[in-house]
């Protein structure tokens, strides 16, 4: 990319000036889930502000980007007020656009899609579908299966979703953020 290329894309896109960031690490010590990241957030800024493409397609291939559960703790900590989660969720996006999704993140991705597309087709959380749909993208079809009889009987599973009465509302939602239908993935 050319210079201050992608840092004046990351900007315009989400609004987040990786240069401000004086890598004082208080995002990184704030974060519940930095210790199971290849990159703590500290780390995923310094990598951004570097402007090295490599360092960009690290980021873009990391784990790190698809564990951030965008708590925005990290926010709340930076005396600089950078919204890393904004960022984090920029990054999933192009991550995705070219293909770069990190093999261990994979199974983040399919519960991200089960989910998206629970609430899609019942306007909530439908939790069979939900589960039925992160079993059959992740290829762990019996995985767990010991535990759904127990909640089944504790009535914690509903066996038909509750659907919202405008689902047409739903789908505008949907419609206006761009979010199309992920399919099996």
């Amino acid at each position: 990319m050319e210079k201050q290329g992608y840092i004046t894309t990351i900007k315009g896109k989400t609004g987040v000036n990786v240069n401000r960031c004086y890598q004082c690490g208080k995002c990184s010590a704030g974060c519940a889930v930095a210790e199971d990241m290849d990159y703590p957030p500290s780390m995923v800024m310094r990598m951004l502000q570097t402007n090295d493409e490599d360092n960009y397609q690290s980021v873009l291939k990391s784990e790190s980007i698809w564990l951030c559960v965008s708590c925005q703790n990290c926010l709340t900590r930076c005396p600089m007020q950078i919204d890393i989660p904004s960022l984090m969720d920029y990054m999933r996006e192009k991550s995705l656009e070219q293909n770069s999704v990190n093999k261990k993140s994979k199974n983040i991705l399919s519960f991200h899609r089960a989910f998206l597309d629970s609430v899609r087709y019942t306007g909530r959380l439908y939790e069979i579908g939900l589960v039925a749909g992160y079993k059959v993208r992740s290829l762990k079809l019996l995985q767990d299966m010991n535990v759904a009889p127990g909640m089944f009987m504790k009535g914690k599973l509903p066996i038909l979703p509750e659907v919202v009465k405008d689902k047409k509302q739903i789908s505008n939602i949907f419609s206006k953020t761009g979010e199309v239908h992920s399919g099996p993935k």
